[in-house]
């Protein structure tokens, strides 16, 4: 699902892609199996409902810090918690949008690693006409896996 979204970003602009009918079309002609992208439209369904809901009716206190509960922590890595902070912290995200990536991660219903993480902020930002800075954009299509090349 997540090559899905994936595909999706570098393919499409977040206001102009298909009807999910005649995305899951394109996406099949694409190659993409029947599960994955019933997986991948309710996601996006779930991001969809997500933006219509406004999560708190006012930003917290600067002082407050955001505690994960127990399912939160076993869905999302040190790693991913503290990529979430620091895109906060950055100002990269809000509030609002840090729970929108939150909710999306646990609807994954898996752990979800720390690419899989970058690219759900990627998808969540990209849906929402988020703008992206160009160091945050390098920082969150770089894979994790990626060694350091010594010259």
């Amino acid at each position: 699902m997540i090559d899905i979204l994936v595909y999706l970003f570098e393919n499409y602009l977040p206001e102009a892609y298909p009807e999910p009918s005649a995305l899951a079309k394109k996406l099949s002609a694409a190659g993409f199996e029947e599960e994955e992208i019933s997986a991948a439209l309710h996601w996006l369904a779930g991001l969809e409902q997500a933006q219509d809901v406004t999560l708190t009716p006012r930003s917290p206190d600067a002082r407050s810090l955001r505690v994960f509960s127990a399912t939160e922590e076993a869905c999302l890595s040190m790693e991913c918690r503290s990529l979430l902070t620091f895109l906060e912290q950055a100002g990269a995200i809000d509030h609002e949008l840090r729970e929108m990536i939150v909710d999306r991660a646990l609807a994954l219903g898996e752990g979800v690693s720390i690419g899989k993480l970058k690219v759900i902020v990627l998808v969540v930002m990209w849906r929402r006409q988020h703008t992206l800075d160009a160091l945050l954009l390098e920082e969150l299509l770089s894979d994790e896996d990626d060694e350091p090349v010594y010259h």
